[in-house]
C-alpha cells in the first residue's frame, strides 16, 4: 500500500460510539456503506458531492478504497 492510500484509509474511522462502530467518514454520521450506497445508484462523484456538502472528493476514493481491502480483508483502520 502506498501512501497516498494510507492517507486515505485515515479518513475512514471506527468510533464504538458512533454509528455502532461501523466505519464512518471523517468520524461524521456518514457511513462508508452509503456512500458505497450512493454510487450504486448511479449518482456520479460530482452529484454526490453537491447534494452532500459535506464529503469530499477524497471522502468517496477513501469508501472506494477501503471497500476493496475489505473484500480483500487486509484493512488496516486507525481508530480516531
Amino acid at each position: 500500500m502506498n501512501n497516498e492510500q494510507q492517507k486515505l484509509l485515515e479518513r475512514i474511522t471506527l468510533v464504538p460510539d458512533l454509528l455502532g462502530g461501523k466505519p464512518s467518514i471523517r468520524g461524521l454520521r456518514f457511513l462508508v456503506s452509503d456512500v458505497l450506497e450512493l454510487l450504486s445508484t448511479g449518482l456520479s462523484e460530482e452529484e454526490i458531492l453537491v447534494q452532500h456538502p459535506v464529503l469530499q472528493k477524497e471522502d468517496i476514493l477513501a469508501a472506494l478504497l477501503y471497500a476493496s481491502l475489505k473484500m480483500k480483508n487486509t484493512v488496516v483502520i486507525h481508530a480516531a
